[in-house]
């Protein structure tokens, strides 16, 4: 135990380096996939990698907060927290918000009051901690379908309900995704989680369906290659950027693809931004340090003092893990195209500062499992 411990400290800091060592590669490229793009648009070359920076401070500092903080805090602010959230996703739908909550690319999804926010992000975090709570609580009995998984269907289902009517389909999937992966390692039954998948798969068709853009992403990707149609497009450029970094890249903010090839260069593509200038060699570097970060991660849930502790621990380390999955998998057309964002490094600073207080928290869990008493 005095050798796991010992073991803890080092896995603790590692994952803290991670963060950090993320948050600044971020900054990077955000600055080589943006900056000429800005200049186009009459800014600063550095404004997005500023906004960038401004985003990895605040979230640095929360990290350093809330890795102090007492993780069992939040089980006791769960239901006020998801009550905040659940008010906040409400605000971006109502008619007369739109002076705080404009529309943009067809969607609102920010409330934009002297600061930017994106309630969507902190329903991620928030429901984590909210299913960990409950699914704590309930102990064995989450092995039962009517007073075990139903109950969190109850709350979560209007929760993703909001996110989905932004509309953001692939973050209702993402966070409903989590939950399941919280309740799972609680003790649901798999049985239950093929009922529900079974009814949930005719309302997820139902919603792909009745919006054009969703139905042209599923079948640009059912038929890449031959259609080109805007989201196949995007892909293909993605693609095209990737296989031009070959092995060592083009070098730092030498891409083309940014150049009006390829939409949203710094934020949902960045990844092929990434491979474009810094090649296989990088991206394999970047893909090895996010898995160590998910290793550390689930190792911080198994060695956690408590349920709850291994619960948080779990659903954090899966919700950034899911993201780097389908960021990586839409920018290499392994996935149909969503707008998920790659942790630490797309451009964004409602997700940035998430991701840190994530990261925050799993230090706390990790801190307390190696100050438990020995047993």
């Amino acid at each position: 135990m005095a050798k796991f411990r010992g073991t803890a400290v080092w896995e603790s800091r590692l994952l803290g380096i991670l963060a950090a060592a993320l948050g600044l590669f971020g900054i990077a490229a955000v600055y080589g996939a943006s900056s000429i793009w800005a200049v186009q648009e009459g800014g600063a070359g550095s404004e997005f990698a500023l906004r960038q920076l401004q985003g990895v401070l605040v979230g640095v500092v929360v990290l350093l907060v809330f890795s102090r903080v007492d993780y069992h805090y939040w089980r006791r602010f769960a239901w006020p927290l998801l009550l905040v959230v659940a008010v906040a996703l409400l605000v971006l739908l109502l008619p007369f918000t739109h002076a705080i909550a404009p529309e943009r690319n067809g969607a609102r999804r920010w409330i934009e009051a002297g600061i930017r926010i994106q309630p969507s992000e902190a329903a991620k975090f928030v429901v984590v901690v909210w299913t960990a709570m409950l699914a704590a609580k309930k102990g064995d009995g989450i092995r039962h379908l009517k007073k075990g998984v139903l109950p969190f269907l109850v709350v979560l289902v209007p929760i993703v309900g909001l996110v989905v009517l932004e509309p953001d389909l692939s973050t209702g999937v993402t966070i409903m995704a989590v939950a399941g992966t919280i309740l799972f390692v609680a003790g649901a039954r798999i049985g239950h989680f093929l009922l529900l998948g079974l009814i949930a798969l005719p309302l997820l068709w139902q919603q792909i369906v009745s919006v054009q853009y969703r139905i042209a992403r599923l079948t640009g990707f059912l038929s890449f290659g031959g259609d080109q149609a805007e989201v196949s497009w995007q892909v293909k450029q993605s693609m095209v950027g990737i296989g031009a970094g070959q092995l060592f890249g083009v070098g730092f903010g030498e891409g083309m693809q940014k150049l009006g090839y390829l939409p949203y260069a710094y934020a949902d593509f960045i990844f092929s931004t990434i491979g474009e200038e810094w090649g296989f060699v990088g991206v394999t570097i970047l893909l090895t340090l996010f898995a160590i970060f998910l290793v550390l991660g689930f190792r911080i849930a198994r060695e956690a003092p408590d349920p709850f502790g291994t619960y948080v621990a779990t659903g954090l380390t899966a919700m950034l893990g899911l993201a780097v999955v389908l960021h990586v998998g839409v920018n290499m057309n392994l996935v149909p195209a969503t707008g998920i964002s790659l942790p630490f490094l797309s451009f964004g600073r409602s997700g940035l500062v998430v991701t840190f207080l994530a990261t925050g928290v799993l230090l706390n869990i990790a801190r307390q499992g190696r100050e438990a008493p020995l047993r």
